[in-house]
C-alpha cells in the first residue's frame, strides 16, 4: 500500500466517525481530486507526490461541506456539471425521474418534442434531456438568480433555453404546445428542518428544499402550470419525497383535467415521482 491509499483509509474513518453516509468514496474522491488523478489511479500516485491538502478537504467534508461543493462539480447521468454554493446539488435518484421521462418522450413519436423544466437549479435535468433526446427542444427556468450563475454556465453551448423567472408563471408563449413538464421542485415539510442531512440542510438554498407545512404546496401550484402548458395527451412527471407517495397523484385528478396519475419508484423500491397525462377534451 502506498502513502495515498494508507492516507485514504485514515481519511475514511474519519469521515464516517462524523456521520459522513458513504466515507470511503469520499475519501477516494477527496484524494483524487487533490492529486489530479481518477479513482481507479490513487495507488499509482508517488509517495513523494502526497499533497498535504488532502488533509485540508478531508476535515471541510468531516464538517459536512458538501462533496460537490468542495469539488466544485457534480456528475449526473452522463453530465459533469459545475456546482457550488446557491444552487441545489442534483442527487442521484433524481436520474430514474429523467429515466422514465426520457423513455415518456421517445414513446411518444413526435419528430421535435418541446419539454420544459420548471425549476431546473442547476440545470441537470433540462440538460440530460436535451443530451438523451437529441431532436427536443429543450426550455428551463429558474427564480434564484444565486443559483442561475451556475445554470448559465452549465447550459453554456447547449440546445437549452434558459430563463429567469418563477416557475408558476412561466413560459406563457408555450401555453398548449408542450409534451412533456417536468420538476424537481422543493417538497421538504417545514416541520422537517431538523431531520434534514447537513449537506442539505447547510448549504443547499432553503429555496430549493421546503415547501410549505407538508412539502406539496409548491407542487399545487405546479399542477396548474403544467396543464397550462401541456397539449392534450402531453405528460407531467413531479419528484417527491418517498414519505410522500400516495399524495401527489391525488393532486392531479380527473375534475382538474387528468388522467393516468400515478407514482413510480425509485431504484432503492421507494416512492419517488408521480406523472399524470393531460386529459384529452
Amino acid at each position: 500500500m502506498n502513502l495515498l491509499l494508507a492516507e485514504v483509509a485514515q481519511a475514511t474513518q474519519r469521515l464516517a466517525d462524523a456521520g459522513v453516509p458513504s466515507p470511503r468514496t469520499d475519501a477516494e474522491e477527496l484524494a483524487a481530486f487533490v492529486h489530479g488523478v481518477k479513482r481507479g489511479e490513487l495507488h499509482s500516485v508517488k509517495d513523494s507526490d502526497f499533497d498535504a491538502r488532502y488533509w485540508e478537504v478531508i476535515a471541510r467534508r468531516e464538517a459536512r461541506e458538501p462533496l460537490q461543493h468542495i469539488t466544485g462539480r457534480a456528475y449526473f447521468r452522463y453530465l459533469e456539471l459545475q456546482v457550488g454554493p446557491g444552487v441545489f446539488v442534483p442527487r442521484p435518484e433524481t436520474e430514474s425521474v429523467v429515466g422514465w421521462a426520457i423513455d415518456a418522450v421517445r414513446a411518444m413519436d413526435v419528430v421535435e418534442p418541446c419539454i420544459v423544466d420548471l425549476c431546473t437549479g442547476s440545470g441537470a435535468i433540462a440538460l440530460a434531456l436535451a443530451q438523451e433526446v437529441p431532436r427536443s427542444r429543450v426550455y428551463a427556468v429558474e427564480l434564484s438568480e444565486d443559483a442561475l450563475r451556475w445554470t448559465r454556465k452549465n447550459v453554456e453551448g447547449s440546445r437549452v433555453e434558459l430563463r429567469q423567472g418563477d416557475a408558476l408563471t412561466a413560459f406563457p408563449d408555450l401555453d398548449g404546445q408542450v409534451d412533456l413538464v417536468i420538476t424537481n421542485p422543493p417538497y421538504i415539510p417545514l416541520t422537517e428542518w431538523e431531520y434534514v442531512a447537513p449537506e442539505a440542510r447547510d448549504y443547499d438554498p432553503d429555496l430549493a428544499l421546503f415547501s410549505g407545512e407538508d412539502g406539496l404546496q409548491l407542487i399545487r401550484g405546479l399542477e396548474r402550470t403544467a396543464h397550462r402548458l401541456l397539449r392534450p395527451g402531453g405528460v407531467v412527471v413531479v419528484e417527491h419525497a418517498d414519505t410522500q407517495g400516495g399524495q401527489v397523484p391525488w393532486i392531479f385528478t380527473e375534475e382538474r383535467g387528468w388522467a393516468d396519475a400515478a407514482d413510480h419508484p425509485d431504484l432503492n423500491k421507494r416512492p419517488r415521482f408521480a406523472t399524470a397525462r393531460k386529459a384529452l377534451p
